[in-house]
């Protein structure tokens, strides 16, 4: 069977909304929302791709303690094929509480730190050994370059996330590994040097047949064969919250590369599963059944 395989914490998202301000030391708002749900990265791609009839697998890190419990029953809840690495006692979960206000969004996080073993790694190797398409990330280079050396079809969509040090000199050798890489335009910015997207794109086509910048709002770019154009975002949306917004433009994205469309319409379907989850609080919340999105692009049926 052909599935997407990826690698990542889970993060347990504490979701205060209706803030009209950030309090100051000492002081306490009261907001007019709360919800407690799966957050961003890997977890997230998962969930979005098994709605779309992807079949998935993931490895990731649970324990006993309560937002453990509560990922667990997520996962299954969607459908989600995972295997748990983590024999701690700890809490390997990440719990975030997220504070939404009028202009942004403001976090603080925490999780119990233990290290990757290499019992872990082969458990990981082996799950990404039988994948069609791995999502991959900074960290665990030894273990993607292994599966890329061994099974060079397998398909790698490269996400680094901000990062206060990303740079090609750091990141280089990630992205010599991957097959496509989707960062948002400050990553492009930060990693490339450069001070526009299009200078941008035009630095990362030397990685990559098919250069992406996303431009949030404003769509995405794609550099393919030295021509740029800017693929437009989901139309009429009226943005309430943008957290998980790139994990769900990767899950779209993810989703034509399985189905075997075109990279352009591989973006074209990322703008419209990134644009149906600012719509909505949280990264999961805010999604189109499958029918609605091949719709969205002209591909339905």
């Amino acid at each position: 069977m052909r599935y997407v395989a990826g690698v990542g914490m889970v993060n347990c998202d504490l979701l205060y909304s209706g803030i009209p301000h950030m309090p100051r030391e000492g002081e306490e708002v009261f907001a007019s929302g709360f919800d407690m749900q799966l957050g961003g990265g890997v977890p997230a791609i998962m969930i979005n791709l098994a709605r779309l009839g992807v079949p998935v697998q993931f490895s990731t890190f649970l324990g006993e303690d309560t937002f453990s419990q509560f990922a667990r029953a997520q996962l299954e809840r969607y459908g989600v094929a995972y295997q748990n690495l983590y024999r701690g006692g700890g809490m390997p979960v990440n719990v975030t509480c997220v504070a939404i206000t009028p202009g942004d969004r403001t976090f603080v996080s925490y999780r119990d730190r233990f290290p990757v073993t290499d019992e872990m790694k082969e458990r990981i190797y082996r799950q990404f050994c039988g994948a069609c398409i791995v999502r991959m990330h900074n960290g665990l280079y030894d273990v993607y370059a292994k599966v890329k050396r061994d099974h060079p079809e397998i398909v790698f969509v490269m996400d680094t996330g901000w990062a206060d040090d990303l740079s090609l000199e750091k990141y280089g050798d990630y992205l010599q590994l991957a097959d496509y890489y989707t960062p948002n335009c400050k990553e492009a910015l930060k990693i490339t040097g450069a001070a526009r997207p299009e200078d941008a794109a035009r630095s990362l086509s030397h990685y990559f047949k098919s250069a992406i910048v996303k431009l949030g709002p404003g769509g995405c770019l794609l550099q393919e064969d030295g021509r740029q154009e800017v693929l437009p975002a989901l139309p009429g949306v009226k943005a309430v919250d943008a957290t998980g917004a790139g994990d769900a433009f990767i899950a779209g994205f993810i989703y034509g590369l399985y189905h075997q469309y075109s990279v352009r319409d591989c973006v074209r379907l990322g703008n419209v599963t990134g644009g149906a989850c600012v719509g909505a609080v949280g990264c999961l919340t805010g999604h189109m059944p499958e029918e609605e999105l091949l719709r969205a692009v002209g591909k339905a049926s």
